[in-house]
This record gives C-alpha cells, structure tokens and sequence, in this order.
C-alpha cells in the first residue's frame, strides 16, 4: 500500500497536470519554472564536455573513484536537462556510492531520432575513454531516458563496444506505437501520462522514422547478448506493460533481467525521492543491485 506521502505527491500531480497540455513548447515553460533544486552539501556537480555531449558530473562525499553511473534523463526525449535531474543523480551518487555522469542529450524536435542515441553512445564512450572500466560501470536512466539505456546496449553491442556491466531502466519508454493494454487499463490511475502526450512526443521525436526501430523502441529489438537488466515500473502507470513486455522479451533471449513492479507507484516515482519513502526505498533497491552485479 502507497505511503501518505506518496498519495499527498499523486494529488499534487493530478492537480498540476504537468505534461497534460500536449504542447512541448508549454510543457518546456512549465519544467522551466519549477525551483531549481539546491545543491546539498555533501554533493558536487561538474560542468563536462563527454565528447561533444554537454554533461555533469554528480559525485556525494562517499563517491568510489572505480564506480560509474552514466545517466540519461527522462522527458519523452523532448523536455529535460541534466540540471532538471539533479536531485536525482544526487541521491542515486550518494546510495550507490558512484560517480553519475548526468548527460545532456540533444532534444527533439530540433534534434530527432537518432540524435539522442548518438550523444548517448558518445558519453559512454567518451567516459571509457577516460578510463572508466566498462564492467563497473551501469547506464541508468528513467522514462525515455530508460529507453535511451536500453537501445544504446543494443547499440553498442551492434557495434561490437565493450559492454557496461548493467543497465538500470525506471519505467522505460520501450514501444513508440504505443501497443500495450496498460495504456487503456491504467489510464485512470496514472496521473502524469496520456496517450496523447506520449503521441505527441513520439511524432516530435521520430520525425517520420520507423516507430519499430530497434534504439527507438528496443521492445522490438534482438535483445540476447545483453548485460544485467533491473527495471522499475509503477503499477499505476502506463508504461507498465511495455516495461514488462520488454522484460519477459529479454528474459526469453536468454538476458539476465530483474523485473520490479512496485505496487500503487506511479511514473518514475523515484523523482520524489525527497518526499516519499518509496523514492528512497526503490532508490537504495537500485544500490544492492549494483553492489551485487558489478561492485562487489
């Protein structure tokens, strides 16, 4: 059962609407006015070039050296910023103990598929470069972002790049059509996403390209070959089952895959880590996976 906290932060939503408009240009306005979130003591950010992507590093007083989160941010790839994710690359930096390297993608529709997935690649490979040991670092991300993790292991697999350890993807936007039933069942219960936003920014984002295509919508990708998956999804939202699909996809193609379902959540819930308790709790669930997979 959801906390009070957590039903407190859907009301807020609910009366917010804050991607109901449909329009990105007022969607943008309305993420732009949100206060900036204040930069904690134990936390530093870094302004950094990863090889021509804009980006930050996040790294907490207890960061490892040898431990690297590289994050891709949500925003049905045309809204967001590193900066609008910084209280989550904060909290994430601080309970796995790692450095984030926040990215600052390019956006559409000034920049449409497969932009995105190009600085994606561009960063990882970027903080590989650097010396960054791929089997200990993990790709993260939330929303498109997550999708954005899941289509650039494939991605890099394609290429033949050394794989990151793992990948973590919080209620991953996988299928542009837009198929799963979930988009009818949870339509009630989700009180940031519709049908029609998440239209909208797939048009704007695939401008014209294949809605099947494997780094667009890596629900239709081959997926064997894989590193560890953990994916988080709310049971009260809409990407539920396409995060789902995808996971008993990956599971069937022989990838390691924890799939989490967390009852009465909503879509990236995670955000709210600072007033709900299920924020922190799936964020400190995040942290004993990679300690397991890839840090121990």
């Amino acid at each position: 059962m959801a906390s009070e906290e957590h039903e407190t932060m859907v009301d807020m939503m609910r009366a917010m609407n804050p991607l109901g408009s449909a329009d990105i240009p007022t969607m943008r306005a309305g993420m732009d006015a949100a206060p900036p979130y204040s930069k904690p003591g134990d936390i530093e950010w870094t302004e950094v070039d990863a090889g021509g992507v804009p980006a930050e590093w996040t790294t907490a007083a207890n960061s490892h050296q040898d431990r690297l989160i590289v994050y891709y941010h949500g925003g049905g790839y045309t809204l967001g910023s590193a900066k609008a994710h910084r209280a989550m690359c904060s909290n994430l930096a601080r309970a796995t103990s790692s450095r984030v390297l926040n990215v600052d993608y390019r956006l559409a529709p000034e920049a449409p598929f497969p932009a995105a997935v190009d600085d994606a690649l561009a960063a990882y490979r970027w903080a590989v470069g650097q010396g960054a040991d791929p089997a200990r670092t993990a790709l993260g991300g939330d929303s498109a972002g997550g999708g954005l993790v899941l289509g650039s292991l494939v991605a890099l697999r394609d290429a033949g790049d050394r794989l990151p350890g793992a990948g973590i993807a919080l209620s991953p936007w996988v299928d542009m059509t837009s198929s799963s039933d979930t988009f009818e069942s949870k339509r009630e219960a989700d009180p940031m996403l519709s049908r029609e936003t998440i239209g909208v920014m797939a048009d704007a984002y695939l401008a014209g390209a294949d809605p099947r295509s494997p780094t667009a919508s890596p629900l239709f990708a081959e997926l064997a070959g894989l590193p560890p998956l953990l994916i988080q999804v709310g049971t009260a939202e809409l990407l539920l089952g396409e995060g789902q699909r995808f996971a008993e996809a990956a599971e069937k193609a022989g990838v390691d895959v924890c799939f989490e379902p967390w009852d009465d959540m909503i879509h990236v819930w995670h955000l709210f880590a600072d007033l709900v308790p299920e924020g922190r709790e799936a964020i400190a669930r995040i942290a004993a996976y990679l300690e397991d997979k890839i840090w121990r």
